[in-house]
């Protein structure tokens, strides 16, 4: 299978872009055109319910090209700005 063009950008790598595939983002111009904040709600409730902060974090990184782990508490905290009723499992030791 060929590789996908959003994977050229920082951090998306072939799961997260065959993810993004379908929510209909196939290129880095159009993912770069939306709301990060807004992908990955749309992403957590259309295709994965249980994507976590980390996810959040490397989806603003890549739109945004800050390094994840500086963005991770910033995006977070965002993202429960816009979407309050929206939660993370907190309990995942890896993120």
């Amino acid at each position: 299978m060929p590789k996908s063009p959003l994977t050229k950008l920082p951090n998306i790598w072939p799961v997260i872009a065959d993810n993004l595939m379908k929510i209909w983002i196939t290129t880095p111009e159009e993912f770069l055109k939306r709301d990060p904040y807004e992908i990955f709600h749309e992403l957590k409730t259309k295709v994965d319910h249980t994507l976590c902060r980390c996810a959040l974090a490397s989806i603003v990184w890549a739109h945004e090209w800050k390094k994840r782990n500086f963005i991770r508490k910033e995006s977070e905290e965002n993202y429960l700005k816009k979407y309050p009723n929206d939660k993370f499992d907190t309990t995942r030791k890896n993120c």
